[in-house]
């Protein structure tokens, strides 16, 4: 049948060859979009594990912790996967029998894979080296393999994914992924984060109620951390021991001398005895105008036991006054970067500073500094030191900004009485 020229439909067979045609155009344009679609995948690179913490963290301090989790977790994976590969290649080099021949040697393990162009175990080293300092493996190429075990762990992603089950209500979760997070402690990259993290620990714990637990972590901090503490405790159970041994030799008879303590604990207790002293027999401003203590990292540890002990009736003063004076220390310190020739006189005329800076008003905040106050004026009443404790409530009692702190110091001074202790 021929076309009709007069007429623009076309016959059947050609109707068929335009259907065949349309239908190989579809195929061909679904074949390039789909393979196009495909090198854009392939092309993309893997995101590394420690971007997937940072994306995490992005996505956690705007809210969003269900993707923030996901990211967590997908770095904590992506990195064992890593450094398990990393291991693999590192065991499949070292058995290779010409390697083995080289011994424990790392230098020339290193150097022949490097040589004879062995790139995952080369490039194995060069990552364990990037991580931990090459010093550390004492030349041994084993103990450069055993260090992937290690490495493998990933204990700030845990500690994120317990950060998103804390604020989502899941203590029990959050305090078991700190809890393995301090297990992995030795791979933390930031050694200090550690007491971010027992911090966290112990703030669960008091949310829970487990107050042994928070008290055993936080006294954990101090004693890790605060050397003019744990050495001036030192100093003391050193010399009750000697004077028991004196004792039981006096008794049989020996003559003893006397008792010796390390020099640096000996330094520590007389520090802290002087400390204690200027506060109690000469109140709060000359104590801060005799003493600074700049340890940061422990100033909270020594606020909470603190704070726990003062309404137990039990021995609060020394962790409040340590507490108390690394506070000020940090925001006289502060004030002498823009005041070059500021010294201390009174906790009032500190305070006339402190209101002028907006840094110092939220570290203040931040560290309860009016609380602080108010409960070592209770502990040193306590342990009556009436003068002390008077001269820090009428401090709080002309800062109306105090809050809570003010009223109560007022009442006090109206009418001084011990704080009422809490029974567990």
């Amino acid at each position: 049948m021929k076309e009709n020229i007069f007429n623009h439909e076309p016959t059947r067979t050609n109707t068929n060859r335009i259907k065949n045609s349309n239908s190989k155009f579809v195929v061909l344009v679904w074949f390039v979009v789909n393979s196009l679609f495909t090198v854009s995948v392939f092309a993309q690179e893997a995101v590394p594990w420690w971007l997937s913490l940072e994306y995490g963290k992005q996505k956690f301090r705007g809210g969003d912790y269900g993707a923030a989790l996901m990211l967590f977790e997908d770095a904590r994976r992506d990195r064992r996967v890593m450094y398990e590969l990393m291991e693999k290649d590192l065991i499949a080099f070292l058995s290779i029998g010409e390697v083995r021949r080289l011994g424990d040697s790392l230098e020339k393990v290193e150097q022949f894979a490097k040589e004879r162009y062995y790139i995952s175990a080369a490039s194995a080293l060069d990552e364990l080296f990037y991580r931990i300092p090459k010093s550390t493996f004492k030349n041994s190429a084993l103990a450069a393999l055993a260090a992937f075990e290690g490495l493998q762990n990933f204990p700030e992603a845990e500690y994120w994914i317990g950060e998103v089950y804390r604020v989502e209500g899941e203590l029990p979760l959050a305090l078991e992924q700190y809890r393995r997070a301090f297990d992995m402690r030795g791979s933390f990259e930031d050694p200090g984060f550690v007491i971010t993290l027992q911090y966290k620990i112990a703030s669960v714990r008091g949310s829970r109620q487990e107050n042994n637990e928070m008290e055993t972590v936080l006294l954990s901090i101090i004693n890790n951390n605060d050397t003019l503490w744990s050495d001036s405790d030192k100093a003391v159970k050193s010399l009750a021991n000697e004077e028991v041994l004196s004792q039981n030799l006096r008794t049989q008879g020996v003559y003893v001398q006397g008792v010796s303590v390390p020099y640096n604990e000996a330094s520590a207790s007389f520090a802290r005895t002087g400390m204690t002293k200027a506060l109690e027999n000469n109140g709060v401003n000359r104590f801060l105008e005799l003493f600074r203590y700049n340890n940061t990292s422990v100033e909270q540890a020594h606020r909470l036991l603190g704070f726990y002990y003062v309404v137990r009736g039990r021995a609060a003063q020394p962790h409040l006054m340590f507490s108390f004076l690394i506070q000020n220390t940090v925001v006289i310190e502060e004030i002498r970067k823009r005041k070059y020739d500021f010294s201390f006189t009174t906790l009032s005329a500190l305070m006339e500073e402190i209101n002028k800076s907006a840094l110092l008003l939220s570290y203040i905040n931040e560290v309860e500094y009016f609380k602080t106050a108010y409960y070592l004026g209770s502990s040193l009443f306590r342990n009556g030191h009436t003068s002390a404790a008077i001269g820090l409530w009428t401090f709080l009692a002309a800062q109306p900004q105090a809050g809570e702190w003010h009223n109560r110091a007022v009442m006090q001074l109206r009418n001084p009485q011990p704080e009422p202790i809490v029974e567990r």
